[in-house]
């Protein structure tokens, strides 16, 4: 990928926060992965003819999520790995199979020659396409192994906002741009260069979906009905449009992600999730910490870091995954509604008031010391209270938030 970018058309920008940055941390590349990340306050709402108004992420000044490139992170990351000899690196190969009980895969290299490499054990990040889990979902019956894979019935497609003639940014830089439309909407976030990559994401179907936008007259009347604004400052939407691809959004959960005690699965391989919450890849540098943690403790106790290591992760995967799905329907449907903006409200000002209250996203995307699984329940609670109470209000000025954080701290989860 440091010669071409074969991803091209299908990227979805990377969004940085808490829990991947204290994995960069860990390997002393928080510094210089900051340095190439734009920070984002909020979500930019643009509703469809009303006027665009800033949501932030957090009552706390020093909370933002980032803006990263995927493909310039991950060449950074490569060329960290290329630094050091213990480390063999092969392209254009592909694993044909893995023996999980020998800690062995066979691979073709670009030129068809077959290659068996043999260890102590294997270590499968090899994302949702993952070989060695199904290598796994093989020996379904062997290992017990559970396995579930969910699309949702939409897609996403990549367009762009480029900069200016000036070459700065035409929209808010700092901020996650969302047009919500009910079952649909596009997103945009910033890049170094004044850009912004733009997604969109689609139903499927015949009528308003990927299936119907079939010409560029119906391409061009559908985004003078949903997405005007948008139109000055994607004057290529069209070409691009029918460029590039249509890609899917999907689930995995499985379990166990060990076997033998010589194999075992992270990140995307174990759960692949949808990018709605940005914690995919938060979760996986997760992963890997937790997975040091486990290696500081137990040495090369391989199945006894295998065991602790699935103990620890399953779970909270499963939770970020479900946290993710909650998060596309957010985005999607409620933004803009009233009982939901007030709810935002309420919770900026209780985090500006109380240090000790973090809504439901403050505690999945800045508080990398809580589990997901207590993020999730402990939020999902609160939103519930807290929406009650702004259900029938038309401002949250009149509310004792005091109070209110007195009810929020009775919950049981």
């Amino acid at each position: 990928m440091r010669q071409s970018n074969k991803d091209e058309g299908r990227s979805i920008n990377l969004a940085l926060s808490a829990r991947g940055l204290m994995a960069l941390d860990r390997v002393g590349l928080r510094k210089t992965v900051s340095q190439v990340c734009i920070p984002m306050k909020g979500r930019m709402i643009h509703a469809l003819g009303q006027a665009s108004f800033l949501s932030p992420y957090s009552g706390r000044e020093e909370d933002y999520i980032n803006s990263v490139s995927r493909s310039g992170l991950n060449i950074l990351l490569l060329n960290e790995a290329d630094y050091h000899d213990s480390v063999t690196l092969h392209f254009d190969s592909k694993v044909t199979s893995v023996d999980l009980k020998n800690a062995s895969i066979e691979y073709l290299d670009k030129d068809g020659n077959k290659h068996t490499d043999e260890a102590e054990i294997v270590l499968g990040a090899d994302g949702a396409g993952s070989i060695v889990r199904r290598s796994m979902l093989a020996q379904t019956t062997r290992l017990l192994f559970n396995y579930e894979q969910s699309f949702l019935r939409h897609g996403y497609k990549e367009l762009t906002i480029l900069p200016d003639v000036g070459g700065n940014w035409k929209i808010e830089k700092n901020a996650l741009h969302i047009w919500p439309r009910g079952h649909f909407m596009i997103i945009a976030l910033p890049n170094l260069d004044g850009s912004f990559t733009v997604t969109m994401f689609h139903p499927y179907g015949p009528e308003l979906g990927f299936d119907a936008l079939t010409t560029r007259e119906k391409v061009q009347d559908f985004f003078e009905e949903y997405f005007p604004t948008l139109i000055p400052l994607m004057p290529d939407y069209i070409n691009e449009y029918f460029e590039n691809p249509v890609g899917t959004l999907g689930t995995i959960k499985c379990n166990p992600w060990q076997a033998y005690g010589k194999t075992l699965i992270m990140g995307d391989a174990a759960h692949a999730i949808v990018p709605f919450y940005g914690q995919g890849m938060n979760a996986s540098f997760e992963d890997v910490r937790v997975f040091d943690d486990l290696l500081d403790q137990y040495g090369e106790d391989w199945s006894t870091i295998f065991e602790q290591f699935e103990k620890l992760r399953v779970d909270n995967a499963n939770a970020i995954a479900d946290l993710a799905i909650d998060n596309f329907y957010e985005m999607r449907d409620k933004v803009d509604d009233m009982a939901f903006k007030l709810k935002r409200q309420l919770e900026m000002k209780m985090e500006q008031q109380l240090p000790d209250y973090y809504s439901k996203y403050s505690m999945v995307t800045f508080r990398p010391e809580l589990d997901y699984q207590k993020a999730m329940a402990l939020g999902r609670a609160q939103d519930a209270l807290l929406l009650s109470i702004c259900k029938d209000l038309d401002k949250i000025d009149d509310l004792d938030i005091q109070e209110v954080y007195n009810n929020i701290k009775t919950l049981s989860i």
